[in-house]
């Protein structure tokens, strides 16, 4: 019983130090909706004053009359995650929340049920009392009466962090903070024939506009201690945006913000000349879905090279700076030895990943430096968590970017506090693509450490990868099973990987029948890369439909190189020739390809040899076979186009061939001029045996020149042979003319399929 009649004298006694009944009464402490929307400074000095900014809200059913806005400072928290655990607004606790600042309170109007109203508050750090160096829990409550209860208490309260520095610190901990300017994909793999660039849409000038997320991420950061991560896919793409482009397609309309982009550039450009730069590989691949679901398509990893040396060469071209390519940065900063591995083998030797990944677990009491060996000449570069996730969530609300950046304050104080006689170097990487509020909250969470000059310092990242590493802190990498599961059901899947080797190998096929290669090989290639990027994290239909569309283009220019349908076609004779056409829709001129004619009867009809082919832009050429029918009857031929080494070229083209001049008519007409002459010779015969008799019975030997003309009529011929124009009555002394002779081909380069019942020409 005495333990019971103990309690309420313990709390009698608690609550001495405060006003009567206001501050007795915690249960109506969820009445009013305090919101902090500001505070300054961030973190005072001694000789400040803390002015605290924000709105109250009237969330009961009754009037609140006397009330007056008061400042609690309650106790120091001690240890990191004591922050994590502090929350900004349960019910007033008398023990926690400190008494109110006596001699500085703001008077409040009635507040109407549904009501609200600004406040700010302001209070000398002297009158705060605080102690030592720490974060120390800052309130600000609405007190007041209400119908229901006719006594002052407090009515709402909420409560954000002040770090104190009591001194100079001892050593200051270097920050490393990551800026990062990467954006979506916008360029496609299309252009027209001047080689214009085609933006899938117009969006990306919204965020290079005056207020627009890039535009503010550049002029925040201008003036900021941060390393620039750029994506080298985002410059290419506003590079090409600063010059004439179109939207939607090559027939869509002509983009209009060139102005735009080329300002962003500008001022980028003035930007990065006092910062460090880092690029990643272009387009910023998904290094874990590499890993994890590309691993058994093998052409997947051979995308990264090319992707590292084509972002130092953007950065280079557009920016005039030379970045670093050597760091690796995996979604949120996740690994296993898989993703070390892939991003190792294109060149990264700083893997940057995350303290919930790469965990320490040998019981450090402080937070080690971020640069930890982890074999063959490779770093990893451990960005603290809960520094790197402040500024996520909605900030556009202004109490929570305030608590945003007073929590990346304390945090940054209290990694400090942990081991003050210890250097160490901490890095921050945030999201991706900050929104404009998110990348405002951390700009003012930077300014305020570099206005305090208290515990920290600035450092840039190739200097943070070279800290001497803590020989206590983890460096083995955690192994597949450890991979968060949330971000493993995100990843581009095995069958996305196949879809980018098949049109890579596609592209491989066209390319080599290029006049100018170049022309396709830069877009497609870009295309490619982007297919694999990080942005279609979470967005499997986005992700599958930019594939289908570069794939889809490439298909359809492929298709515009193709063999032009014939119609059956009549051979009239033993041999002719026939043409195939091939057409040549594209801008440029194709060559090193064959054309190929295959009979399906090679018995019957024998087609010839293959050619080479070489067509100009925009036109159509017919290449001539010469072929030679052996029998009459039909024969279907296929005619194909191939590619230098051997692979077939589109779709085979097939026709048939009607062999009809080798008749029984013909054959006749062969075997009487046979027959005539074989009849002439052997008059020719006769009459040299009557002649030489003749001439044994004369005495003469039949070859006196001086006999006079030949009694036949059938005199020398000019070459000294024997004429046939005699008394046979069958030539005139002209070669005649065969049936089967043939003919130059002098046909037209329509591109139109061949006539029904098409004669060859002969």
């Amino acid at each position: 019983m005495a333990l019971f009649t103990g309690t309420p004298l313990l709390a009698g006694l608690l609550l001495v130090p405060h006003a009567p009944a206001a501050q007795a009464a915690a249960t109506g402490s969820g009445t009013v909706e305090v919101s902090i929307e500001s505070m300054t400074p961030a973190a005072p000095t001694k000789s400040d004053s803390v002015t605290v900014s924000g709105t109250l809200t009237n969330e009961g059913s009754s009037t609140i009359t006397h009330a007056h806005v008061g400042m609690h400072r309650g106790s120091s928290l001690s240890g990191r995650s004591s922050l994590d655990n502090a929350s900004p607004s349960t019910g007033y606790v008398p023990g926690v929340d400190g008494p109110e600042v006596k001699g500085h309170k703001e008077k409040v109007d009635n507040l109407a049920p549904g009501g609200s109203r600004s406040f700010s508050l302001s209070v000398p750090v002297k009158d705060l009392h605080l102690g030592d160096s720490g974060v120390y829990r800052l309130g600000v409550s609405l007190s007041g009466r209400t119908q229901a209860a006719p006594f002052e208490r407090v009515l709402g309260i909420n409560r954000t962090f002040l770090p104190w520095q009591n001194g100079a610190a001892g050593k200051k901990t270097q920050l490393t903070y990551l800026w990062p300017l990467i954006s979506t994909t916008h360029l496609t793999a299309e252009t027209d024939a001047a080689q214009t660039p085609v933006f899938r849409n117009d969006d990306l000038a919204a965020e290079l506009a005056p207020g627009g997320r890039l535009q503010q991420m550049v002029a925040l950061a201008k003036n900021l201690p941060v390393t620039f991560v750029i994506d080298p896919d985002l410059l290419a793409t506003v590079d090409a945006m600063t010059r004439t482009y179109k939207i939607g397609g090559p027939d869509g309309p002509v983009g209009k913000n060139q102005a735009v982009a080329k300002q962003w550039l500008n001022d980028l450009e003035k930007a990065v000349k006092t910062h460090e730069v880092i690029a990643l590989p272009f387009a910023d691949p998904d290094l874990a879905s590499i890993a994890h679901r590309g691993k058994s398509v093998p052409s997947a990893l051979s995308h990264l090279g090319p992707a590292t040396e084509l972002a130092a060469g953007t950065v280079d071209t557009v920016l005039g700076v030379t970045p670093r390519t050597d760091f690796a940065w995996p979604v949120d900063g996740a690994i296993d030895s898989s993703i070390v591995d892939v991003a190792t083998s294109a060149g990264a030797h700083n893997v940057i990943t995350r303290s919930d990944s790469l965990r320490d677990t040998g019981g450090l009491p402080y937070t080690p430096t971020a640069a930890r060996p982890i074999g063959g000449g490779n770093n990893a570069i451990v960005t603290d968590a809960r520094l790197s996730r402040t500024f996520e969530g909605d900030l556009s609300k202004a109490d929570n970017a305030s608590r945003a950046v007073q929590a990346f304050l304390a945090q940054t104080q209290m990694i400090n506090l942990q081991a003050p006689g210890r250097q160490r170097s901490i890095v921050v990487a945030p999201q991706r693509m900050p929104s404009a509020s998110q990348a405002h909250a951390m700009a003012t969470a930077l300014r305020e450490l570099q206005d305090s000059g208290g515990w920290t310092e600035p450092l840039n990242l190739t200097d943070a990868a070279k800290a001497k590493p803590d020989p206590a802190a983890t460096r083995q990498i955690p192994s597949g099973a450890a991979y968060p599961r949330s971000l493993h059901r995100e990843e581009l899947p095995t069958s996305a990987f196949r879809q980018v080797q098949s049109t890579q190998a596609a592209l491989d096929d066209y390319r080599v029948i290029l006049a100018q290669p170049e022309r396709v090989v830069t877009p497609f290639g870009t295309a490619i890369m982007r297919e694999m990027s990080t942005e279609w994290r979470g967005n499997p239909t986005g992700a599958g439909s930019f594939r289908h569309s570069v794939r889809g283009y490439l298909n359809g220019l492929a298709k515009k190189v193709h063999l032009i349908q014939k119609s059956d076609a009549t051979l009239s004779g033993r041999s002719a020739t026939i043409p195939v056409t091939v057409q040549n829709n594209l801008v440029q001129g194709v060559e090193h390809m064959t054309l190929r004619l295959t009979s399906s009867q090679p018995n019957r009809l024998d087609v010839g040899k293959s050619q080479q082919i070489k067509v100009d832009g925009g036109h159509s050429q017919s290449f001539k076979f010469d072929t030679t029918a052996n029998a009459n009857g039909r024969a279907w031929v296929t005619a194909q186009l191939y590619t230098e080494d051997g692979k077939p070229y589109g779709e085979p083209m097939t026709f048939q061939v009607n062999v009809t001049e080798i008749t029984a008519t013909v054959m006749l007409v062969i075997a009487g001029g046979v027959l005539l002459l074989v009849l002439a010779g052997v008059r020719i015969y006769l009459q040299r045996k009557r002649m030489a008799a003749a001439s044994s019975e004369d005495g003469s030997d039949g070859d006196d020149p001086d006999d006079g003309e030949d009694p036949d009529g059938a005199g020398d011929g000019p070459d000294g042979g024997e004429g046939t124009n005699g008394d046979d009555g069958g030539t005139d002394g002209d070669k005649p003319e065969q049936p089967s002779d043939p003919k130059p081909d002098t046909g037209s380069e329509s591109t139109d399929p061949s006539g029904s019942g098409e004669k060859v020409d002969r």
